[in-house]
């Protein structure tokens, strides 16, 4: 298994594809945290003045203290994750690309220990990338949010432990997804499509009939791993919101986290294992018995 492994991070380093999805991950992770680290401080200097300070006060709140450096961190690393998926379709959809599947099967004892091969390598570029993406986004955020704003330290090692999850699921689920589909460019495009598009656009229009899908559907879940931790500091999701809050109100509240309908960071990454590993299993599948010559 150790041979096989080191096979496969020899085959990824090989490609340039590790390197260019890097591009897009640090672009995205840091401006996009930057950005919000930025509106979000400044919203809270705000509501820290003149008359907006005495009603945030009535309301029992301190923007001295608002941790809105999570939502800063939560806003980067989820919109970026969607860069593990891309690789992970890679995985399987690219070798039977290139032809490469073949050589991959016929070196290894059976089609068990490559794809377990192939896992465990991915679950390790998975965290890599987590670790890279939750370093800029958490740079970005020390830049623009003011010191009483930041995560405390246990916050900031859960965030750190809830995007290196993140992403490692988010990698195996596009594995999984790619293996299925069994076709690159259709499989990234319906990724990316349905990942930024068309999933918001079903739970924001749903919304009004029941807030539960962004807790059920798999971009909603992926991102309510680490935008769960940040609606949680807040008290906005599901299980914690204030009573009294309008049904849209709750949406802008819980979009601010990056998670519409998150009921907890747990049970996001309970629901989304649940979504990796029904693709996962069925490209596993599929592979057992697809012809490769």
């Amino acid at each position: 298994m150790g041979r096989l492994i080191k096979a496969e991070f020899r085959k990824t380093l090989s490609l340039n594809t590790w390197w260019i999805l890097v591009i897009p991950l640090v672009l995205v992770s840091f401006w996009m945290s930057f950005a919000w680290g930025k509106i979000t401080n400044d919203f809270a200097d705000w509501i820290g003045s003149g008359t907006a300070r005495i009603i945030a006060e009535q309301a029992g709140v301190s923007a001295d203290a608002l941790p809105v450096g999570l939502l800063s961190i939560a806003h980067g690393v989820n919109i970026a994750q969607l860069v593990p998926a891309i690789f992970g379709v890679f995985a399987l959809a690219g070798e039977y690309n290139s032809k490469t599947i073949t050589t991959t099967f016929l070196t290894a004892p059976n089609r068990v220990s490559a794809l377990t091969a192939k896992m465990i390598t991915y679950i390790l570029w998975g965290a890599l990338y987590g670790l890279l993406s939750f370093g800029l986004a958490a740079l970005a955020t020390v830049i623009t949010v003011d010191s009483d704003r930041l995560p405390t330290g246990g916050q900031w090692m859960a965030a750190l432990g809830a995007t290196i999850l993140a992403y490692v699921l988010v990698t195996l689920f596009g594995i999984g997804f790619g293996a299925v589909l069994n076709k690159i460019v259709l499989a990234v495009i319906l990724l990316i499509g349905y990942f930024l598009i068309v999933e918001n656009v079903l739970v924001v229009v749903l919304w009004n009939t029941s807030d539960v899908f962004g807790a059920i559907l798999p971009n909603g879940t992926a991102n309510g791993i680490v935008g769960g931790i940040a609606a949680k500091a807040f008290g906005i999701d599901s299980i914690n919101l204030p009573g009294g809050v309008e049904h849209w109100d709750k949406l802008g509240l819980q979009l601010s986290a990056g998670a519409p309908g998150v009921i907890s960071w747990w049970a996001a990454a309970l629901v989304f294992l649940a979504w990796t590993m029904a693709f996962f299993l069925g490209g596993w599948a599929s592979n057992q018995r697809r012809d490769i010559t």
